[in-house]
């Protein structure tokens, strides 16, 4: 969708023109023609015969230099497959299912182990004792050797070990997890904790600026960020929001949409912030697939933001389904998906009048397709796209499941890409309504449904767009935000175990770990639905809600949800 600038100015940086004339590479007015986009995601090519996929990276980034006496550890992933995808070699596979694997730095052996087969980050010590800090990253070798038949593979990967910051706050990444790890954004001291960053893009003037008062209230709302939205014309204005949000406690997503292609505002404004005890990441391109901007701007700003700073991540969100995913998503750490279906014909555009199609049209919400036909229970309240009892093919009603598609097809191209450890998703619920595309805004229980959706695929963060929202909106949100820590634990847990269900509707995704299972349970429909403990391979024993949306109750045998309900149990194993 194109995001329209609120009023202001950022200095001369500022770039202002008329709206791109295509989108995801697609023409979209009725004058135009049909031109296919090109752009598509390359599909693995399937193999008959397996290969390994070995790939390794350090379990933190960074280290600092006060890390030289704590464990440090090399993660080592080894999946055999049947499709090419990054470093895949042809492995002949035996009774044995080890590799002896030796991890190097400039020669030097830093640790050695053996791996199993099919090992989802498998963690090798090592010790940081001899390895000098410094700005740039070094360049680790892996090598594993397959004995039974003396085969022999490679990875390389990047290890971060930087000075000890002097001014600064510094965000890790958890990359067994992909959590961000940071200091209370106070600057009043701690230690690292895992983050789940929740909170909004936030209208910067006049709803943050004119009532410092709104950002206690977010605090005590439950969310953990804000991500005020760019330009920033009133610098006074910003460093009193700022300061505001490190008073209470708030982390702070910087965003420079605007200007994150102009070598110079970066550096100005990297510079400027980069010191805040409380800057928790960067924020470079707004949607930059939808607008075909240069296919490597986005790294150009990465390796520049790196350059300057070095120990905060970098993000941006994409609204295209399949539109260079892979270009614009190598110049960042953390990809977002904002897929917005709610209350949106997404088969014909209300604001062009034509129809979208992979090929054509911008429906706002790029390559979403309707709810199955005759899916009567998927249909909200209230549509008034058709008057009969039976939902047509195409019906142009947008399904959840858009989400969790988006979300997982990202997760899907990071393992393709070799870069599943080394980057995260995160999720863009729709907080907004009644113009453009969409006739009117989701309900505080569809808000949660769009977030729980999301994370029941893997995302590790949530960003709605855009506050001020509904009362019924912020009140769902804050709900969900102030049960967050009952539910991260096992998110940041990297010995959990993950799996994702449909059972009518309802997404429900387990995390499971020694003792104890999280549930997680979304019913995208708009009738009761029901679970049974057994379709998602649990018993339900000393099943403990910790946290509801609408009507959830436990059931004999399992649970049932309202109409767009959600829970959260934890059971034991």
């Amino acid at each position: 969708m194109r995001r329209v600038a609120l009023a202001g100015f950022l200095g001369p940086y500022l770039l202002t023109g008329a709206f791109a004339q295509t989108w995801c590479g697609k023409n979209y007015m009725s004058t135009q023609s049909i031109v296919p986009p090109g752009g598509n995601f390359p599909l693995p090519t399937p193999s008959k015969d397996p290969l390994l996929a070995f790939r390794c990276a350090p379990a933190i980034r960074p280290y600092l230099a006060e890390d030289v006496s704590s464990p440090a550890g090399i993660l080592i992933d080894a999946p055999v497959v049947y499709y090419e995808i990054a470093n895949t070699e042809p492995i002949q596979l035996t009774d044995d299912n080890m590799l002896d694997v030796t991890v190097s730095l400039n020669g030097r052996m830093l640790t050695t182990g053996f791996v199993p087969l099919n090992a989802t980050a498998y963690e090798l010590p090592f010790s940081l004792e001899g390895i000098t800090p410094q700005m740039a990253a070094y360049n680790l070798s892996c090598e594993a050797t397959y004995a039974p038949t003396s085969q022999t593979f490679s990875a390389m990967t990047a290890l971060s070990v930087l000075p000890d910051p002097t001014n600064s706050s510094v965000t890790k990444m958890d990359l067994r997890t992909g959590a961000l790890l940071a200091k209370p954004a106070t600057g009043l001291g701690g230690t690292y904790e895992p983050v789940f960053p929740i909170g909004f893009y936030t209208s910067f003037e006049p709803y943050l600026t004119s009532n410092l008062s709104v950002i206690n209230g977010l605090k005590e709302q439950g969310f953990t960020i804000i991500h005020p939205v760019a330009p920033f014309d009133n610098l006074t204005a910003l460093n009193m929001v700022i300061d505001r949000m490190q008073e209470v406690g708030l982390y702070l997503m910087y965003d420079m949409r605007y200007t994150y292609m102009n070598s110079t505002a970066v550096t100005e404004q990297v510079n400027m912030i980069k010191n805040r005890p409380n800057v928790l990441l960067w924020y470079t391109g707004d949607e930059p697939d939808g607008t075909s901007d240069p296919l490597n701007a986005t790294s150009i700003a990465y390796d520049l933001i790196y350059s300057l700073d070095g120990y905060h991540p970098v993000s941006l969100v994409l609204n295209c389904q399949d539109y260079y995913w892979s270009s614009y998503t190598a110049g960042t750490d953390i990809v977002m998906q904002d897929a917005y279906m709610i209350s949106n014909n997404v088969t014909w555009s209300n604001e062009w009048n034509t129809s979208c199609t992979p090929d054509y049209g911008d429906c706002g919400c790029d390559n979403c397709i309707s709810i199955p036909a005759g899916d009567t229970a998927a249909v909200p309240p209230n549509t008034t796209y058709y008057g009969a009892e039976d939902v047509p093919a195409n019906s142009g009603i947008g399904t959840y499941f858009d989400i969790s598609d988006r979300v997982a097809s990202f997760m899907n191209r990071l393992e393709v890409m070799g870069w599943e450890r080394t980057k995260a998703v995160w999720t863009v619920p729709q907080a907004f309504g009644g113009a453009q595309y969409w006739v009117s805004t989701p309900t505080g229980g569809e808000w949660v449904v769009q977030s729980i959706l999301g994370i029941n695929q893997g995302a590790l963060g949530i960003v709605p767009w855009n506050d001020p929202t509904t009362p019924d909106i912020k009140t769902s949100a804050s709900a969900l935000a102030l049960s967050l820590p009952k539910i991260t634990p096992y998110l940041f847990d990297h010995t959990s175990v993950r799996t994702a269900y449909v059972v009518e509707g309802i997404s429900v995704a387990t995390w499971k770990t020694a003792t104890q299972t999280l549930v997680l349970a979304a019913n995208t429909n708009y009738i009761n639905g029901n679970v049974n403990w057994k379709d998602i391979g649990l018993e339900g024993t000393g099943a403990m809600t910790v946290y509801t949306s609408g009507m959830a109750e436990p059931v004999t045998g399992g649970f049932t949800l309202g109409p767009v309900g959600s829970v959260a149990f934890v059971v034991d194993v």
